[in-house]
């Protein structure tokens, strides 16, 4: 109900995704195998237990997948394009698995096609499921037999926004049996009802109601054995979303604004550490000659090391190639006139500090790669919030702006693809920021990644 998917059923639903993705890879070796479908120019592939490798990390991993990016959250609001986009981060993601097995562990693939017939089925398939239970529950909802009976009490006027709040569907999986006014009824009046109406939930919704009335009405759904609900808005927000923990004995609730889903956290850091590690691999020639072409064309060391604001403003050193002249901060005094942006940062275009080298490096952001060091480390992330020298996080005015530490700082970001540099407000930065914070998604960082490759490339907002 409402956002709230039973642990028994949602288990169900990925093991039953799990059977449905495994006999879509099954059917996808089996129209290769007997050659109704080719795409590799392979006449004979080899038989299905060759293949049983992908399958056992397709089984577990996908369904997981699925539900880190909120596949089976709210299947009744969902559009198809919405899921679509889901299972679609969900693939990528697999692949990227698939492929980290292929490398890292040497297993072979005997047919491309075999994938590339899964990865259309799989998405078909799927969508299948999904249609076919969200029509088997609206059924439900329409007959009357999934409507969950629910006393809603607190103050009216909270109780009527609360149902203005909901969609008609959702609307549709409740049954009102009651509305209570506590701040004018007394309390014997809810237990009263509890026991006429022998519901098994009650949602409580107001703004100034004294509490000793909502801990009475919340002892007597204890004491009869049901569970409660309480709407938040007595506690207004903006951005923060409340959920519910515990420190020690206590329970809490908790507001949060910055993404709070821990495996979807966590494939990010995994992600970053691998990508990471990838690219110092993959780029050390380059970086070499890079930090050669540094030593030869000025003086002062290869890599120029400051003091950054991470996570929650945390200090570490960040890494780049020096662009800049080794008396460089000594002369930022002098050119504070010449800034271009608004607000706590430096930026000045043509800085007759930055080196001839320096020029080109900034110009393609090669400056920036010695940064896969702060992501391997851990202190950055791959995308994030550009990391600000500290002494410019000290210069904030607007509290809103110290938000954006708190998420990972990042290599790319909103701001690196849609203008850098020619962004000379500092609000329309954080602005920028505050929106990848607040939309986060596995999905949005590959968005950004892709993205950032052709920014580079032509150099777009570069200084």
């Amino acid at each position: 109900m409402l956002a709230q998917r039973d642990e028994i059923n949602l288990q169900l639903l990925k093991v039953c995704d799990a059977a449905v993705l495994g006999l879509a890879f099954w059917l996808a070796h089996f129209l290769r195998f007997h050659q109704m479908i080719v795409l590799d120019g392979l006449v004979e592939i080899a038989s299905f237990p060759s293949f049983v490798w992908m399958l056992a990390i397709i089984v577990p991993f996908a369904p997981f997948l699925l539900e880190t990016q909120g596949f089976y959250n709210h299947p009744l609001e969902k559009t198809a394009w919405s899921s679509m986009q889901k299972i679609a981060t969900a693939g990528v993601w697999l692949f990227v698995i698939i492929g980290a097995a292929v490398i890292f562990l040497r297993l072979e693939v005997p047919s491309r096609s075999v994938l590339i017939v899964f990865a259309l089925l799989a998405p078909c398939f799927l969508m299948v499921r999904e249609q076919l239970l969200i029509a088997a529950h609206l059924r439900r909802i329409r007959s009357g037999k999934s409507g969950e009976s629910v006393i809603l009490a607190g103050e009216p006027a909270c109780i009527d926004s609360l149902m203005s709040s909901l969609t008609e569907t959702q609307k549709l999986e409740i049954s009102v049996v009651d509305r209570i006014d506590l701040t004018s009824r007394p309390i014997t009046d809810f237990v009263n009802s509890l026991h006429e109406h022998s519901v098994g939930r009650v949602v409580l919704a107001f703004k100034s109601m004294e509490f000793s009335t909502v801990q009475r009405a919340i002892s007597a759904c204890e004491i009869e054995g049901v569970d409660v609900w309480v709407s938040t808005e007595f506690i207004p927000t903006t951005v923060a979303k409340p959920t519910f923990s515990a420190m020690g004995t206590r329970n809490m609730l908790v507001f949060q604004t910055k993404p709070s889903s821990r495996w979807s956290l966590f494939i990010k850091n995994l992600a970053d550490r691998m990508g990471a590690l990838m690219g110092l691999i993959l780029l050390s020639p380059l970086l070499l000659l890079v930090a050669l072409a540094v030593r030869l064309t000025s003086q002062g060391p290869v890599i120029f090391r400051q003091k950054r604001a991470g996570l929650h403003g945390s200090p570490f050193e960040m890494w780049k190639f020096r662009t800049m002249h080794v008396d460089a901060e000594q002369q930022k005094a002098e050119l504070e006139a010449f800034n271009e942006m608004t607000g706590p940062v430096f930026k000045m275009q043509d800085d007759p500090r930055v080196t001839a080298i320096g020029r080109f490096l900034r110009r393609t952001s090669i400056d920036e790669f010695p940064q896969l060091v702060n992501v391997l480390r851990g202190e950055m992330s791959l995308v994030g919030p550009r990391p600000l020298p500290v002494y410019e996080v000290e210069k904030f005015e607007d509290p809103v702006h110290r938000r954006r530490l708190s998420m990972k700082p990042g290599l790319t970001c909103l701001w690196q693809i849609q203008g850098r540099s020619k962004i000379v407000n500092f609000s329309d930065w954080v602005r920028m920021d505050l929106e990848y914070i607040d939309n986060w998604s596995l999905f949005l960082d590959a968005y950004i990644l892709l993205r950032t490759i052709p920014t580079v490339l032509a150099g777009i907002g570069a200084r």
